[in-house]
């Protein structure tokens, strides 16, 4: 699907379940360029109802190469993954909302 094909009922449901699969929120990204957390970067998953650590690490390989050490494009790409958690929701429930407001109906499926 191109980006500019308008999103059909089935395409929302989808992301709606992949959505409603991943990890419960808020996520929060500790980054190495903001704050020398001493390791790597990650994502804390919802750090006030957690138990114990639960946390999303993610690798940047360029090349045959893992970047070591603070990296501003790794840290970026963190911050758009945990911030996806909170905003593809929100971003669904508008679609929904402003489609209501016009009264379209769905020709897409």
């Amino acid at each position: 699907m191109s980006m500019d094909e308008p999103l059909s009922e089935a395409d929302l449901d989808a992301m709606t379940e992949r959505a409603d699969a991943a990890s419960p929120g808020p996520w929060v990204p500790w980054l190495e360029t903001r704050g020398a957390t001493g390791g790597e970067s990650f994502i804390q998953v919802d750090p006030d109802l957690a138990e114990q650590d639960d946390e999303i690490y993610v690798r940047r390989i360029v090349g045959a190469r893992q970047v070591l050490g603070p990296d501003r494009q790794l840290d970026a790409d963190l911050d758009f993954i945990a911030g996806a958690r909170h905003d593809v929701p929100r971003l669904i429930a508008e679609v929904r909302r402003l489609r209501a407001l016009l009264g379209e109906t769905d020709s897409q499926d």
